[in-house]
């Protein structure tokens, strides 16, 4: 649907809840349904300021007694507000306060199925907007664990990994610093292996890199005391990202995920069993590794992660002239 055909429907769907013969309720399941549809399918982001606008007319029309109905209206038009492209704070937060309300309100009134979506939306809300200090993510973590009591692995495998994926975010987007950290650096590499379990590389190729991928940074970060076991398990989920990311078909992705690899190799000693052996061969794979996604950033206009490879190759060509005298295991070259 383009823009003026979406925008003509708006319309007309509005004219007929202002001036149609039909029941006040039915209007606005009219609404809802017409909103819902440009918000699932949408074409642009007028579709979903259109949505936006149907769901607003519909909360407007719902009766004062229909205190049920007005809630999951302002739900629906909350998910609308999160999904905006460039959504801002203050659309966030507002998304984020009708959630909670339709969770107060609804909560004992509905199926659990419906108050665990309200949960899992609560706390990607509050997860998004902890990241400007308005909210705490150890909240979002306690919504999704609710979620999970009714969005289990096998009832509903979609809702199960998105949780899981949630949960591994919000758990490394809490700080290392405090006696909890390890723990949580644990918690997170669980929840991405948790949803790995449900996302394949068949069915969801997309989705199934960019675990494969964050699987590996949070395995590679861990603080735990088996940085070479976790190193070894990181590449492996590099390369598994690797099958679906190429530099034709998604250059930008891919360039992260190299860059990526390229600093777990540079840590790694060529042969485990002989670490005293140094890893001049690991180090000539990063270098080059790290060239590719060099040119990729450089060519599309990404400045700050092209600086941040030239370091990184700096520091790299500093460590292989250290191993070509001195065979040594090399500190973590900072990304």
């Amino acid at each position: 649907m383009n823009p003026s055909i979406a925008l003509q429907q708006v319309e007309s769907a509005l004219a007929a809840a202002d001036w149609g013969n039909a029941a006040t309720l039915d209007k606005v399941a009219m609404l809802v349904e017409i909103a819902t549809g440009l918000q699932v399918r949408p074409k642009s982001p007028d579709d979903l300021l259109g949505a936006l606008r149907l769901y607003e007319r519909a909360q407007e029309l719902c009766p004062p007694d229909a205190v049920l109905l007005a809630a999951r209206v302002g739900a629906k038009r909350a998910t609308a507000l999160q999904a905006l492209p460039g959504a801002t704070t203050a659309q966030l937060e507002e998304a984020m306060l009708a959630f909670d309300r339709a969770l107060k309100v609804l909560n004992g009134h509905c199926a659990a199925e419906e108050i665990a979506e309200l949960e899992m939306n609560l706390g990607l809300s509050k997860q998004t907007l902890a990241a400007h200090g308005i909210s705490r993510v150890n909240d979002s973590v306690a919504h999704y664990h609710r979620a999970l009591r009714t969005f289990t692995r096998e009832s509903y495998p979609a809702e199960y990994a998105t949780l899981h994926n949630n949960l591994a975010t919000a758990y490394l987007a809490m700080p290392a610093s405090d006696p909890s950290g390890r723990l949580r650096e644990a918690l997170a590499v669980q929840s991405f292996e948790a949803a790995l379990q449900i996302v394949t590389l068949k069915d969801h190729p997309g989705e199934y890199a960019m675990l494969q991928n964050n699987l590996g940074n949070a395995l590679q970060n861990s603080s735990s005391g088996h940085p070479i076991q976790n190193r070894l398990r990181a590449i492996e989920a590099y390369e598994e990202a690797l099958q679906v990311r190429s530099a034709s078909n998604q250059p930008g992705a891919y360039a992260n995920t190299v860059a990526n690899l390229a600093l777990c190799l540079s840590n790694l000693p060529d042969d485990v069993a002989q670490p005293e052996r140094g890893n001049a061969n690991n180090l000539e794979r990063a270098r080059q590794l790290y060239v590719q996604a060099l040119e990729i950033f450089r060519a599309s206009g990404e400045e700050a992660k092209a600086a941040a490879v030239e370091d990184a190759l700096r520091e790299l060509a500093e460590s292989r002239a250290a191993e070509s005298h001195f065979p040594s295991y090399p500190q973590e070259i900072p990304g």
